[in-house]
């Protein structure tokens, strides 16, 4: 229950995220908008380390096997960039959408193949159905929009 709770409140902070992001990079430009929310973010992270016991140490980053893990942190970066260019041309909810959709096919195809040192799963056609059924949603949604993108 309490990873479904989180899930939700994931959910809902990088949506608010993305609205708020597009609105300060209206007023600066989208590189100095990343670069704010990802700073901004060291130092929440780095004060909650701090508060939090700091539990394990910067050193042992050198340590991390596979290599290729650390790319993530970058990814931040073009995650941020991405968000905000589809929130300002699609809107909040379309933008969300296709995002949402996005992460539910990729994740799936990483733990099918586990890549990235994921468990791997058995393809489940169920799955594949209940992905169909979110672009089918996406459709409905866009039914009668005239701005379609």
């Amino acid at each position: 229950m309490w990873g479904f709770l989180i899930a939700i409140i994931s959910g809902a902070l990088m949506s608010t995220q993305g609205v708020l992001n597009t609105g300060v990079t209206k007023q600066t430009s989208i590189w100095v908008s990343a670069s704010f929310v990802q700073f901004s973010a060291l130092l929440v992270c780095l004060i909650a380390w701090l508060v939090t016991g700091r539990q394990g140490s910067f050193g042992t980053l050198v340590k991390v096997e596979p290599k290729y893990l650390l790319v993530g942190g970058m990814l931040g970066a073009f995650i941020t960039f991405t968000v905000i260019k589809s929130v300002d041309t699609l809107g909040p909810a379309m933008a969300n959408m296709f995002i949402i959709t996005a992460q539910m096919i990729v994740a799936y195809l990483i733990e099918i193949f586990g890549l990235c040192g994921a468990e791997k799963v058995q393809f489940e056609w169920r799955k594949l159905v209940g992905v169909l059924f979110i672009i089918a949603g996406i459709a409905i949604f866009q039914w009668g929009r005239k701005n379609c993108a």
